[in-house]
């Protein structure tokens, strides 16, 4: 049953969201202020986290930006604030959607399933991504071999990590494909991305110095992550 974290202190608005979401078959946990909903989301790890902006002991956006440090858990914030800077700030922190006080339980509801077909699209695309393929691929002089887990250039080995490896295999199928950082880490170092985290990018400067004149077909996609040129 898929799991959803409320954290809303108005306890009438709270009974009748929870009332409804559970009514279309969601199992629903209510925590009544910033640092008890903190609490439930690392105790529980739910699916989904709607979440207030204005609580007490501790604000929907210090609640949000814990959240995010380590999680990219779907998270719908309720506010009364309807100034469009406050919309932004919390979509900067790592909101995925907003809806402004007051609002029909039709219209949470739809942005609930909204958001929960999202993330299993996301998780869908993530098994694909990390989902074991038998079959060779080149990509001009660059051969890579999962089955004997070898990985070469004009036919010298390449000496490559394990991350390595399955960094450029990822690539080597989605040539063109942009992927973010966040992406990459969680698909191949299997952990939720930290701002400021630079393992992607070192791992990448590692496998670039690898691939000597063939560096260059990594791209850096500014603001974004990395793709291989869709043509060698």
């Amino acid at each position: 049953m898929t799991e959803i974290l409320l954290v809303e202190d108005a306890h009438d608005l709270a009974r009748v969201i929870r009332r409804e979401l559970e009514a279309e078959g969601y199992r629903v946990l209510w925590a009544a202020d910033g640092a008890e909903g903190l609490q439930m989301f690392r105790s529980y790890q739910p699916d989904l986290v709607i979440l207030d902006w204005m609580l007490p002991k501790l604000d929907g956006l210090a609640v949000l930006r814990e959240i995010r440090s380590d999680s990219p858990v779907p998270v719908l914030m309720l506010t009364a604030r309807t100034e469009e800077a406050d919309r932004v700030i919390g979509l900067e922190v790592g909101a995925d959607d907003y809806l402004t006080k007051p609002f029909g339980m039709r219209e949470l509801i739809a942005r609930v399933r909204a958001l929960l077909r999202r993330l299993k699209r996301v998780e869908d695309i993530l098994r694909q991504d990390r989902s074991y393929h038998a079959s060779a691929l080149t990509y001009g002089p660059i051969r890579l071999d999962p089955e004997a887990h070898r990985a070469s250039l004009e036919d010298d080995d390449l000496a490559l990590t394990r991350t390595e490896f399955d960094l450029l295999q990822l690539l080597l199928r989605n040539p063109g494909r942009a992927f973010s950082r966040p992406y990459l880490l969680e698909t191949v170092w299997d952990q939720a991305y930290v701002p400021g985290d630079r393992s992607v990018d070192n791992a990448m400067m590692r496998l670039r110095k690898k691939l000597g004149d063939w560096a260059d077909a990594i791209e850096t996609v500014w603001g974004v992550g990395y793709r291989l040129r869709r043509e060698p």
